[in-house]
């Protein structure tokens, strides 16, 4: 399948991925960007994955038949207020933010041309790297993207931006915003407050002590480098999901430092083995 136009707004490390993925794979026939900053605009200014830099929303969105907003998740409602009057009938939106229940609920409210729809996405696909010079065509390839539609959303939409994410390289899973929320503020989003909590914790003791580390310490807080600005925004829009998410795992943590007061080694182990059992259930 082929997007006639696609229009990406505010690329950074997703929106870019996006953009490159579409034309390494022949997706778009013509691919139009837009960045908030002129300076950013200017550096994206004859990239050979797009065609053309809009200086405004609007103009980039206007003939568009599929604009995906890549913008920050508490700038997306707003971005996607601006664009829907100047939408053409059929158009396709989306976003990449990582919560999806409060932008769906919005966007449903936005009034926009006879037939254009909003339908939110969220690729679980990413890198503590942030910025558009960082995006690679292949950042979506056997990652799940999750297409969330509001009611009522017309089948046919929702089956082209289900096939332009596979196209993408994607597993799309479709589900309701809110138990998209769920679901994320326990795999994601709990992750990145616990590699956080690890890495200040470990901020409290000698600096040097790092750098004695095996790759265990390495891979369980690689995310704690990520953009902090970013998931500040992402527990605001989250925080019910997010605080529900902290609970069973402070409980989890309390059982364990538990066990281990009372040198309980069979309750240690069943939890060691369960943890293993659960971590060695990943696919390849």
């Amino acid at each position: 399948m082929a997007i006639e136009h696609l229009a990406v707004l505010a690329p950074g490390l997703l929106g870019a991925s996006v953009a490159r993925a579409a034309r390494a794979r022949g997706l778009a026939s013509r691919i139009t960007v837009w960045a908030r900053r002129p300076e950013v605009r200017a550096a994206l200014a004859g990239q050979p994955w797009l065609d053309q830099v809009a200086e405004t929303p609007e103009q980039a969105a206007a003939d568009a038949d599929l604009v995906v907003l890549a913008a920050p998740v508490d700038k997306i409602i707003d971005l996607d207020r601006q664009i829907a009057p100047r939408l053409r009938p059929g158009a396709i939106v989306t976003d990449v933010g990582s919560v999806k229940g409060p932008v769906c609920a919005a966007a449903a409210g936005h009034a926009r041309a006879n037939g254009a729809v909003f339908i939110g996405s969220h690729p679980m696909a990413g890198s503590e790297k942030t910025g558009w010079e960082h995006g690679t065509p292949t950042l979506f390839e056997n990652r799940v993207t999750f297409v969330t539609p509001n009611p009522g959303t017309p089948a046919e939409a929702l089956k082209t931006l289900a096939d332009f994410w596979r196209g993408c390289g994607s597993t799309v899973v479709e589900t309701p915003p809110e138990r998209h929320d769920q679901i994320v503020a326990h795999i994601s989003h709990l992750p990145q407050a616990a590699a956080t909590s690890l890495a200040c914790t470990l901020a409290g003791k000698d600096g040097q002590w790092r750098h004695l580390a095996g790759n265990g310490l390495r891979d369980t807080t690689r995310i704690a480098a990520s953009d902090a600005t970013m998931w500040v925004e992402i527990f605001q829009h989250n925080r019910g999901a997010v605080l529900q998410a902290l609970a069973a795992y402070e409980q989890e943590l309390a059982a364990f430092r538990s066990a281990l007061e009372r040198s309980d080694w069979p309750e240690i182990r069943a939890r060691l083995e369960q943890g293993k059992a659960w971590r060695d259930g990943f696919r390849a």
